[in-house]
């Protein structure tokens, strides 16, 4: 196999290198419930309008249009597409709404951990066409899959179908707690979030579907606040424990910015993203077996930790609020495994606040030198990552224009994400899609990105931003 060494150096010396493998490959990573049980490979569909596609053997270099006036033209061309599909469908001109998916920068199983996170939001998106009814039927449809959904809002399931319109539903319902009058309305969506590759495809739509729900509503709600019931709808309707940082980041982004937010308090800061960087992420086409009861088995082991040290200092109520020092005083009075989870969480929330302080300072070397001792933590500590990930991670070193990466999303599989100087964007991704072939045997997909704007409503000559 074809290896290349990786450097970990960083702010904090981690454990020795741990690594466990032996896993089968099952896929494509799946990072959220959405991806796992209702989207699959040959279900992706990207718009041609909204990707210039870039062909290296069989890999794939997806790029999104970075550029303002081409990025409005492709929306454009989004608009004009599924408002014409839309007219077909049910004979009327709707409203379109669009929601980012997003790549996490750093600070990873933080969130959950009421830590800190700097995710940014892409180009890739997911739109949402709505167009009032005179009944209370709500009627979804999508471009994507064959299969549609329509019920009564005023009797709208109380429990997951299994199916893709659970996110819709689950808004719905969410709504309709917090007093929200919903009116009868027909749905359509398009999806270009490129679907398993951890890239929020779920928190897309569960955004894009609120805005549009909320179209004819005399409530409106702050951005915060929809980012919560769309976490609410994920968590109570839908059955996944994820955090608040994928809908936060899709309803607030902003663009040339990635955003360090709090995830208990919900405050957030922008960071600038300096120019002439772009966000290259690599897809590594596998997931593994584990990941499907990893997720809340990590969840479980850091609410562990919590008892714990709460025992020592009734002021912890999660792994955010234990410092360095009360770590260190009762290292030996933790198991092992307890330990090494604390210990990621912990210097973890470190690593983004100094990260969020690089970036603004345009210190790119602290910042490349942070990935990779988040990557290592990860690697070693919380034990997400696998072997493809490392593989991806060890052939992005060397490369032409690279400062930085590391595996990001829940882990076992899934994707990495590069920082890259622009002018050598192509180049590193034709090269790590060579590199990470030659030493799996598997065709990756290379999705070149940049930081964009949240959640916008969209009429047919120009995007419109909604008060927050």
């Amino acid at each position: 196999m074809l290896r290349y060494p990786i450097r970990c150096a960083g702010v904090e010396t981690e454990s020795a290198r741990i690594r466990q493998h032996g896993l089968t490959c099952a896929g494509l990573h799946c990072e959220s419930s959405i991806d796992r049980e209702c989207y699959s490979a040959k279900n992706l569909a990207h718009s041609e309008a909204a990707l210039r596609k870039i062909h290296f053997r069989k890999s794939e270099i997806l790029r999104d249009n970075n550029n303002d006036s081409l990025s409005n033209d492709h929306r454009q061309m989004n608009i004009s597409h599924l408002s014409g599909q839309f007219e077909k469908l049910f004979g009327t001109r709707p409203q379109i709404y669009r929601a980012p998916g997003r790549v996490n920068l750093i600070g990873e199983h933080t969130d959950y951990n009421d830590g800190f996170v700097m995710p940014a939001a892409i180009a890739f998106s997911t739109y949402v066409a709505v167009a009032p009814r005179r009944d209370r039927q709500l009627a979804i449809h999508s471009e994507q899959f064959p299969d549609s959904f329509e019920c009564e809002l005023d009797n709208l399931p109380q429990r997951r179908t299994g199916s893709w319109w659970d996110y819709i539903l689950g808004v719905a319902l969410e709504l309709r707690r917090r007093g929200l009058h919903l009116s009868g309305a027909n749905l359509l969506v398009h999806g270009e979030v490129p679907i398993g590759a951890g890239l929020s495809s779920s928190a897309a739509l569960e955004v894009a579907s609120a805005f549009a729900l909320m179209n004819r509503t005399e409530t409106s709600l702050p951005r915060p606040e929809i980012a919560n019931v769309c976490r609410q709808a994920e968590n109570n309707f839908v059955g996944a424990r994820v955090g608040i940082m994928d809908q936060f980041v899709s309803c607030l982004a902003r663009g040339g910015h990635a955003i360090l937010l709090d995830c208990r308090t919900l405050e957030y800061q922008f960071v600038p993203v300096p120019a002439g960087i772009q966000f290259v992420v690599c897809n590594t086409m596998v997931k593994h077996d584990l990941a499907s009861g990893t997720y809340n088995t990590r969840r479980a082991e850091c609410e562990e930790a919590v008892r714990y040290f709460a025992q020592w200092d009734p002021a912890v109520h999660a792994l955010r609020d234990v410092s360095v020092d009360l770590l260190n005083q009762h290292a030996a009075d933790l198991p092992p495994i307890i330990l090494k989870r604390a210990r990621h969480v912990i210097f973890e929330n470190q690593r983004t606040r100094d990260a969020a302080r690089a970036f603004a300072q345009g210190d790119m070397l602290t910042v490349g030198q942070l990935l990779h001792a988040s990557h290592c933590s990860l690697r070693d500590l919380y034990e997400v990552s696998c072997r493809e990930l490392d593989l991806m991670v060890e052939a992005a070193e060397g490369l032409p224009g690279f400062i930085g990466g590391r595996m990001t999303g829940g882990g076992f599989g899934g994707c990495t994400v590069n920082l890259v100087r622009q002018e050598d964007a192509d180049e590193f991704a034709a090269q790590i899609a060579q590199r990470y072939r030659a030493g799996s045997g598997i065709d990756p997909q290379i999705y070149i990105c940049s930081a964009e704007d949240g959640a916008q409503a969209l009429t047919t000559t120009s995007p419109v931003r909604n008060p927050a």
